[in-house]
């Protein structure tokens, strides 16, 4: 249904419309023919900086920024063992480069340079949803790595969150082997990711925007400008993140202890949390990405068109709900020039290995199912090992897992031989009084995660993949 739906709404499109959106969608596709074109070795040369927080003493950090206009923190160890941990950020964040980010993320994940890794982080020159430009500039910061302290014996390319999304664009479009038939990544680690693609990734928070709406009715207010919801936001329009919150507090007592809620807002959380099964400790959350990176995507990656699906969709909650819910119909070349920008399509020439929490609050863990028939796909299934941990956090959950997941993934570089999760557990019990005996291991051996339908079941409908 959704892809009928999104050909009789294109089909209304004008003729003159279609003409140049094709030629866009060309040119983009040019781009993914020949990506080498778009990157190179170019930038002002990193000059020696105040390392962040957290990152070890005798670390030698300095900043640069590239061709681009990103800037690229570089952090090296003493002593240095030769490996290089390139890194892609999560996010995604919306304002212009700012080199604080990426000093935030060097400090959180400073266990690479305590491992004893050189480490190189890109801030990306642009910010929003813009996928396929953040890989070419982590790409860029690993060249200029190259330039400046040549090659390394091992290149790990970690991705974490938005980030993984980010970091498997690169390998795909950047992994081939050079003139000298080296490799520019040996594996690829991506922890906490988003990776279903622009499409399930966003999906269930256009669901989410249509059910709050159709509960609470204050995104927007009746005396405000109406917009149609996969909008996000107007352009200009002045409301902020707090002012949301409120909002979302007032309709559902969300950041109230559930015994301060009142009837009535207990009864509306119920109805929206069991129509798109986000937890409430990340409702607010997820609204504001399904309104100011909306807001991004239609005004900066789809030329103000629609990517997004809500006809056809039947939600929990009966008559009484789904007969206010707006419905609205995706443009097929929003859905295209949004996939070609974001999708993995799993041809990555090297081990992968993932790592997800099993309650991830952000990112559901569901999302490594998708992934792993992406990869399967792409006939790479075998270069798939999938970790998963017994943690309810997203953003960072242990030193020790850490640790032992990237050990692992080097010895597979090593060896030839895929890890088990059994194994990695097994790894991590040893390295967890040294690098974190407060946090420790909580590898789960024996997982698989559900179809992401399990946890968005609205998504699911007549013609939808399974």
């Amino acid at each position: 249904m959704r892809q009928a739906s999104c050909r009789a709404g294109f089909q209304r499109k004008q003729v003159w419309y279609l003409s140049v959106r094709i030629m866009t969608l060309q040119a983009a596709f040019a781009l993914l023919l020949f990506p080498s074109a778009a990157v190179g070795a170019q930038g002002v040369r990193a000059e020696p900086t105040p390392c962040p927080e957290s990152i070890p003493a005798t670390a030698q950090c300095s900043l640069g920024k590239d061709s681009a206009g990103a800037f690229y923190w570089i952090v090296m160890p003493a002593p240095w063992n030769k490996q290089l941990v390139v890194h892609a950020h999560g996010g995604p964040d919306l304002g212009p480069p700012d080199a604080k980010g990426s000093a935030d993320d060097l400090t959180r994940w400073s266990i690479w340079t305590r491992m004893g890794f050189a480490v190189v982080a890109s801030t990306y020159h642009q910010g929003g949803v813009a996928v396929r430009s953040a890989a070419e500039d982590v790409e860029r910061s690993r060249q200029l790595f190259v330039a400046q302290f040549g090659v390394p014996e091992r290149t790990m390319l970690h991705g974490q969150s938005w980030g993984a999304g980010v970091a498997a664009r690169t390998a795909e479009l950047f992994g081939a082997r050079d003139a000298q038939g080296r490799l520019p990544y040996d594996a690829v680690l991506l922890t906490s990711g988003v990776l279903g693609g622009a499409s399930l990734s966003y999906d269930f928070r256009m669901d989410l925007r249509v059910v709050y709406q159709a509960v609470c009715g204050d995104h927007p207010r009746a005396d405000e400008p109406q917009y149609p919801l996969w909008q996000g936001l107007p352009v200009g329009a002045k409301l902020t993140r707090a002012q949301l919150a409120d909002r979302v507090d007032t309709c559902t007592g969300v950041r109230k202890p559930a015994t301060a809620r009142s009837t009535e807002q207990v009864q509306r959380l119920s109805t929206i949390l069991a129509a798109v099964k986000v937890p409430e400790r990340t409702l607010i959350a997820h609204l504001n990405w399904g309104t100011w990176h909306f807001q991004d995507i239609v005004t900066k990656r789809t030329n103000g068109a629609n990517p997004f699906t809500t006809t056809g969709v039947t939600y929990a909650g009966g008559a009484a709900l789904n007969d206010k819910i707006a419905r609205y119909v995706a443009d097929s070349l929003a859905v295209v020039a949004l996939a070609a920008d974001a999708d993995p399509t799993g041809r990555i020439p090297v081990p992968v290995l993932t790592m997800h929490a099993i309650d991830d609050p952000t990112a559901f863990v569901e999302l490594e199912s998708t992934f792993r028939r992406t990869m399967e796909r792409a006939g790479r299934g075998k270069a798939l090992v999938q970790l998963f941990t017994q943690d309810s956090e997203h953003s960072y959950l242990s030193d020790a897992q850490y640790v032992s997941a990237l050990r692992a993934l080097l010895a597979w570089v090593e060896q030839g031989t895929a890890p088990t999760p059994t194994a990695v557990a097994s790894l991590c019990a040893k390295v967890e009084p040294m690098y974190d005996p407060v946090k420790g291991c909580r590898f789960v051996p024996s997982y698989t995660p559900s179809a992401l339908s399990s946890r968005v079941p609205s998504r699911m409908k007549p013609g939808s993949p399974k």
